[in-house]
């Protein structure tokens, strides 16, 4: 049986390294004063790129499409570093063991992927939002199923999913109800969207990564010190843990079985190349080559989490043997082994983490409601209005995803649930893209229905597996890990679009060409025959494709040795 903190005895760790977790975290003046001037930073910036206009839809949503490599980079790997995310990711860690870290190396092999084959026809399509691709390549009905999900998604996943997490942070460091917690983030969140936009947004991460980055090398150096080094870690924990540092786990195993490992790809491809949550900022790229290097940038972010998030996790084994709540992992290793000062820094770190993916979140929800709804069905509306709009979208957002974010509390494993809940809905969406570009054959009735699949079959599926035993005790069926699920899900939702396809209409192949894969645009897109001057090696997102998937080999491969 694989041991998890609530098996682990105190007689089978000995004293705990520290103190068991407080109750309550308790902040210097000093650290309280870095936390506040974090927050008026915030919003000060976001007045600030306010002033200089916003005055089109594509100043506001997509910055102009001026945003160059670095600062989509970086605002990449922030909104994924969520509270969700990188409080969840320790919290996961703590519970499971570093297996969680199949979640962070697949990422580099769909941005790689994304780079060469899907954001060369995004941007060539010229769209703003992701499900605008579907009405350009089958026709609006697949454009509104799809974004009606995301933008449920959006709100009830992604938004509320981090301020929940770092509303329970905040009670446990100013002692105030969750409501309120949650009430002042989503406050200070939207402010500064509504006011500036992607531009505030994406800029505002970049700062946020390097807060994340600084904290999570602070803490994984300290708590390494704490338990005695590197070896003696691995010496501990192999005892108290068996498989805490196993990367791969046996197929029937609970948590990331290898066989499911397609799986955790094809939940990456939704996340880091559908989800405009996420891809919003890819779009705002100043042109292709910046677009890509930006994602590809990101993929190498995603490698020093493994050190940066997960391993601090596994070490919090060993120091809190019975700790009530994983996700309270990171603020409790800083509180307890940082110094006065440096703890407001991470706590402003941990703070960036839920408002990086807050600021993307409530950019990219309104970025659909206002461009896939209000601009379709009312063409006519100004762009000042277009961008009126979306600012009174996204304090609409906020306020839902504030009022739902406590009653997450009932849920048991916040980052397990919802990695669960996607599995059953969206792989069915993940099919229709990829079969969509690659196969021209397709046609708009099958991506449609196929599209509702995930929905009609996906979320009973779910509810029956997943949420109530209903499968198991009433139906009497054998139980599945949800990544099986989701590859199961996957292979039907490509075969509904064959089927359906090959019953119907043959769309128009030549009115497709520039917006699906075809040899002249590989030759165009990929190996640049058009390119007039040689570039530098270094300089060359193709090489940048293979430096990062050799990176990603050689750090996964470090785990069969």
């Amino acid at each position: 049986m694989l041991l998890t903190p609530a098996h682990i005895s105190a007689d089978l760790l000995g004293p705990p390294l520290l103190a068991q977790a407080p109750e309550q975290f308790d902040l210097a003046t000093i650290d309280f004063a870095i936390v506040v001037v974090y927050f008026v930073g915030v919003l000060f910036h976001g007045w600030w790129v306010s002033r200089k206009g916003n005055e089109d839809s594509e100043d506001y949503f997509l910055a102009g499409k001026t945003l160059p490599w670095y600062l989509i980079g970086f605002s990449l790997y922030a909104s994924n570093m969520s509270g969700a995310s990188f409080v969840g990711l320790m919290g996961a860690a703590y519970n499971n063991g570093i297996a969680v870290f199949n979640y962070e190396w697949t990422a580099t092999v769909v941005l790689i992927f994304f780079s060469l084959f899907m954001l060369p026809y995004f941007l060539r399509a010229g769209l703003f939002t992701i499900p605008e691709y579907l009405e350009t390549r089958f026709d609006k009905r697949s454009r509104y199923a799809f974004s009606a999900f995301t933008i449920m998604a959006i709100i009830f996943i992604d938004t509320a999913g981090a301020l929940y997490a770092g509303g329970l942070v905040m009670t446990r460091v100013f002692a105030v109800d969750l409501w309120l917690a949650v009430a002042v983030l989503a406050f200070v969140a939207g402010a500064y969207t509504i006011l500036g936009g992607l531009s505030a947004v994406v800029v505002t991460d970049t700062v946020q990564s390097i807060l994340l980055i600084i904290g999570g090398i602070a803490i994984f150096v300290l708590a390494l010190g704490e338990v005695g080094g590197w070896t003696s870690f691995l010496n501990q924990v192999s005892e108290v843990q068996p498989r805490a540092m196993e990367l791969y786990r046996p197929a029937g195993a609970d948590f990331t079985p290898w066989l499911g490992l397609p799986g955790v790809i094809l939940l990456g491809f939704y996340y880091w190349t559908l989800n405009q949550f996420i891809v919003q900022r890819t779009l705002g790229a100043d042109n292709l080559d910046q677009g890509r290097k930006g994602a590809l940038w990101a993929g190498f972010l995603k490698i020093p989490n493994l050190f940066i998030i997960i391993v601090p996790g596994a070490i919090a084994i060993l120091i809190y043997p019975n700790l009530e709540n994983a996700d309270l992992v990171f603020p409790t290793l800083a509180f307890d082994l940082l110094p006065i000062g440096l703890r407001g820094l991470v706590m402003a770190a941990l703070i960036a983490a839920i408002m990086s993916s807050l600021d993307s979140a409530l950019n990219a929800a309104s970025s659909l409601v206002t461009m896939d709804f209000v601009a379709e069905l009312r063409p006519a509306t100004s762009q000042q209005a277009l961008v009126r709009i979306g600012r009174i979208t996204t304090a609409i957002i906020m306020v839902i995803a504030a009022v739902y974010a406590p009653s997450i509390a009932s849920f048991q494993s916040l980052f397990g649930y919802f990695q669960s809940a996607l599995s059953f809905v969206t792989p069915p969406i993940i099919a229709v893209y990829l079969a969509g570009l690659f196969i021209k054959r397709l046609n708009a009735t099958a991506a449609f229905y196929t599209i509702l699949s995930g929905l009609v079959i996906g979320t009973p599926l779910f509810i029956m597996t997943q949420v109530t035993s209903f499968w198991t005790d009433t139906l009497g069926l054998p139980t599945f890990q949800f990544l099986y699920w989701n590859m199961a899900m996957f292979v039907l939702g490509f075969i509904a679009m064959l089927v359906i396809s090959a019953a119907g209409e043959t769309p128009d192949r030549e009115a497709m060409r520039e917006i699906t894969f075809t040899r002249d645009n590989w030759e165009k897109d990929v190996l640049m025959r058009d390119q007039e001057e040689d570039l530098v090696w270094y300089r060359d997102f193709r090489a940048q494709c293979v430096m990062l998937l050799a990176v990603t080999v050689a750090v996964i491969g470090w785990f069969w040795v």
